[in-house]
């Protein structure tokens, strides 16, 4: 086999898989270590994925879905099987903060329909309104100054409501997730700034994140992946990713 046509294989494997590890890809084309790396440098320069410690993984992306409405309906199954594991997370007395995100969105749509007794304090309209039917769950809506997506409330006044409250879980939304250089994004500075003030009054404290977001970036760092507890997943990362997970000591469901 050609160089080239073993190259134009490894990012095809990329792209199906999110990962390869430089192990497995020499003994899948009897070819030297060395000579894989040769192949993911060479590629790299190319802009067709990003070269990690033992392998490679897809090139992060910045897809600029700023608003809800923009996001709202795409992977809903992903979203839903997401949600659908954080019921797990969620015990009676809990008082429980949903931050401005598509998964928190389909996350309130299960809550009202439970029998759980929980306070759900959320800055997002979306889910302020999924709350206007009869249900156990209490709502406690934060004003502020309303986003650029005019999908919810971020700023400075909304982190002083914030900051007198004491979560004991909160569930945050996250546009991009990098392991190897540890930070959480988002898309906009006042979104991140009121993120990182439930961080701050939150006992545990979760990412809701599709896997496809370990591939892509915001424009805006807003934490460390080890200020989290952990990240609730549609389905198991790559392994590459699962390891770095594990470095920052993060549980994942």
């Amino acid at each position: 086999m050609f160089a080239e046509e073993r190259q134009n294989q490894i990012v095809a494997l990329v792209n199906k898989n999110g990962s390869v590890r430089v192990k497995e890809l020499s003994e899948k084309y009897q070819v030297t270590e060395d000579s894989i790396r040769k192949d993911l440098t060479f590629l790299e320069k190319k802009g067709l994925l990003k070269k990690t410690y033992g392998g490679a993984m897809k090139k992060r992306v910045n897809v600029h879905d700023l608003n809800v409405s923009q996001r709202k309906d795409k992977n809903i199954e992903a979203k839903q099987k997401i949600a659908a594991k954080v019921m797990e997370l969620i015990k009676d007395g809990d008082m429980v903060f949903l931050d401005i995100s598509t998964a928190n969105l389909e996350l309130a749509k299960l809550i009202t329909k439970s029998s759980l007794n929980i306070t759900v304090v959320t800055n997002m309209v979306d889910i302020m309104l999924e709350f206007m039917v009869p249900t156990t769950a209490r709502l406690i809506f934060i004003g502020g100054a309303f986003s650029i997506g005019k999908d919810g409330f971020v700023g400075s006044f909304t982190n002083k409501q914030i900051s007198d409250f004491r979560f004991d879980i909160a569930f945050l939304g996250a546009v991009g997730v990098d392991v190897f250089e540890n930070n959480v994004s988002t898309y906009m500075v006042e979104d991140g700034l009121t993120k990182s003030a439930v961080l701050e009054v939150s006992k545990n404290a979760y990412m809701m994140l599709e896997t496809r977001k370990f591939n892509t970036d915001g424009t805006y760092k807003y934490a460390r992946i080890d200020s989290f507890t952990g990240a609730v997943m549609e389905s198991k990362p790559p392994a590459e990713i699962e390891e770095k997970l594990k470095e920052h000591n993060i549980e994942w469901l």
